[in-house]
């Protein structure tokens, strides 16, 4: 049976804020967040339709606190809350929050792609 772990997760990256350890199978993106600092993620979805993150997301909360924003509500999740979040949304991740992400491994990619660049333009400015 295929499983993604945070401790093999294929990729693990510092983003300055915290750690991201990400793994795929089975056509999904598994995506472990650990924030040492807050996240507001909404200047990083510029340029996605609404400006906001058009991916489900199935997830689950380890520690800490995130939120996120639609158009016409906010939804807060807390330590050991389960979570579904449909699109448009933008989250805010609170400092000292773990979190479990699982989305569409190809609606996934095309937010993650947007992320990167917005990330890199950010980075020269």
């Amino acid at each position: 049976m295929p499983k993604v772990s945070k401790a093999t997760a294929a990729t693990v990256e510092d983003i300055g804020i915290g750690t991201v350890h990400e793994g795929t199978t089975d056509g999904y993106e598994f995506t472990f967040l650990d924030l040492r600092e807050r996240g507001d993620l909404a200047p990083m979805l510029k340029g996605l339709p609404h400006d906001m993150c058009s991916c489900p997301h199935w997830g689950y909360v380890v520690s800490g606190t995130v939120t996120f924003t639609f158009p016409d509500h906010e939804e807060t999740f807390r330590a050991g809350d389960a979570f579904h979040v449909a699109p448009p949304h933008s989250p805010v991740i609170e400092a000292g929050t773990e979190v479990l992400l699982i989305s569409p491994e190809q609606e996934s990619a095309v937010v993650n792609e947007v992320i990167r660049r917005n990330m890199a333009a950010m980075q020269q400015a």
